[in-house]
């Protein structure tokens, strides 16, 4: 059964990388009404930051070339691991049942929240491989980076996320889903540009519901 994991990293109760995660999700529950979804919100519930123990899993793992997932647990020789490892196991056996991963995130500061960092440093190990999952990312950006924009050079969510995922988890199978503009409801300096998001907005939200179906037949029909 093909398994959907929901990640929602924004602050914000309501939100609109939150309102483009979920049409995603209503896509998806369209075709697998039953299906299993796995849902995690960063912020109300926020993953804690790695530690000095976090880091000798790490080390035990790459010195003993452990790349099997199921084996990461054999890093764990003190008890202030095994404290650090408590927190890790929930989080990657999510991670490593899903098929689907949805990462709903604003950009703050060019980049990612610290709570959607936070939960990447836990579950990323050395030389580990997710291959074969797909990852969707549904973000709102204040300003515009689409390409060709001012601002695209400044853009650290995409790009960052993008080679993080290839990099550390070997997968290019990677669909963002952008929100832009969205400061232009309530900077003035912005209002100009108000149509302009609510344009992007409404393209967003057709996208990403558009996508969690086929998606979600497209596991149906495996």
């Amino acid at each position: 059964m093909t398994v959907l994991l929901h990640l929602d990293a924004s602050p914000r109760r309501r939100s609109v990388s939150r309102d483009v995660g979920d049409a995603f999700v209503a896509g998806w529950q369209e075709v697998r009404p039953t299906g299993v979804r796995t849902y995690r919100d960063l912020t109300a519930d926020p993953v804690p930051f790695i530690d000095e123990a976090w880091t000798e899993l790490c080390d035990h793992v790459l010195r003993e070339g452990i790349t099997e997932l199921d084996r990461l647990k054999e890093a764990v020789r003190t008890p202030a691991q095994a404290a650090a490892w408590a927190i890790v196991e929930p989080l990657l056996a999510e991670l490593v049942a899903a098929d689907v991963v949805l990462i709903a995130t604003p950009m703050y500061n060019y980049s990612v929240p610290a709570s959607l960092k936070s939960w990447l440093d836990q579950v990323t190990f050395p030389k580990m491989s997710l291959a074969g999952r797909r990852f969707v990312v549904a973000s709102a950006r204040g300003g515009s980076y689409a390409p060709g924009t001012p601002k695209a050079p400044y853009d650290h969510q995409e790009r960052y996320l993008r080679d993080f995922l290839a990099g550390h988890f070997a997968v290019d199978d990677v669909t963002f889903i952008n929100a832009e503009l969205v400061n232009a409801r309530i900077d003035p300096a912005l209002a100009h540009l108000r149509d302009a998001h609510e344009r992007s907005l409404a393209e967003a939200l057709k996208s990403a519901r558009e996508l969690g179906r086929r998606y979600a037949q497209e596991a149906a029909d495996e």
